[in-house]
């Protein structure tokens, strides 16, 4: 004898099958949709395995003499920041828009956020919250000596190059700046958790460079401590800001430390490559 569940699913079954027989739709094929692709890399320095999410552009091809930007992109995980970046990217440079030149992405997929991006700390709560932390050195010589090396290699790539960094991230792509500046072209700096270490970073002299860049620093309504921390980086940067650098700061006060980045990119899309047309 049937229950009721077997009844109900049963016409649920008739119905669906009669409503097929009348408006005759039908599902010739299934194709999974491609953006671009993922690898997965041995890195010697982390000694570990991490994963990128590569966007690549509408008919980019290994056998073409075009080369692109490349666009790297912190919290680069699928389930983070990596396609609605990349959908930021193929917006902006749809021929019509013309925002931002063909690009390629390179999301870097986390493993442990909080020991890649940050520095060791003398702050004992920044110690307690994340005992993980303090191993930045190691995630930047991973980016200069494997990652930015492999990604030339592979891939169609210029010397034009981004990072983009958000909360944690902005703190690491702030010290990348101070420290190894020539590693990027532009830095996109969004609400950079500067308070890391009782704020030292902010104190930290920044080291020469002679390449042309671009700078842009946004952060949201997100409180005193971050929005006047991202203030004093774009303040300190003015201070000794070159002619060969763009400089932008931007806040956004209607947005929040959840929401803040999707808008930062687009306006630093639009600021920075404008001024590098």
């Amino acid at each position: 004898m049937k229950t009721t569940k077997q009844i109900l699913a049963l016409i649920i079954l008739i119905l669906s099958s009669q409503m097929y027989a009348q408006n005759g739709i039908k599902v010739n094929t299934t194709i999974p949709l491609t953006i671009g692709e993922r690898i997965e890399i041995e890195s010697e320095i982390l000694d570990e395995n991490r994963v990128l999410n590569i966007y690549l552009p509408n008919g980019y091809s290994k056998d073409s003499l075009k080369t692109y930007p490349v666009i790297y992109l912190l919290d680069g995980s699928i389930e983070e920041d990596f396609i609605h970046i990349s959908g930021l990217v193929q917006f902006g440079s749809f021929s019509w828009i013309n925002m931002i030149p063909e690009s390629i992405v390179v999301g870097i997929a986390n493993v442990d956020r909080k020991r890649d991006f940050t520095y060791p700390s003398t702050n004992e709560l920044d110690q307690k919250e994340f005992p993980t932390s303090g191993k930045s050195d190691k995630f930047i010589r991973f980016i200069e000596k494997e990652l930015q090396p492999l990604v030339n290699k592979q891939y169609k790539t210029n010397t034009v190059n981004t990072i983009i960094g958000q909360s944690l991230g902005g703190l690491l792509a702030t010290e990348i700046l101070f420290k190894k500046p020539d590693l990027f072209s532009n830095y996109i700096i969004v609400s950079p958790s500067l308070w890391w270490d009782n704020e030292l970073l902010l104190k930290y002299k920044p080291s020469d460079y002679t390449s042309k860049k671009s700078i842009f620093i946004a952060v949201g309504k997100e409180g005193e401590f971050m929005e006047r921390t991202a203030k004093a980086l774009y303040s300190k940067l003015e201070n000794i800001k070159k002619d060969n650098t763009n400089l932008y700061f931007k806040f956004f006060e209607e947005q929040n430390h959840g929401d803040a980045l999707h808008l930062a990119a687009y306006n630093a899309f639009d600021r920075i490559f404008e001024k590098d047309e």
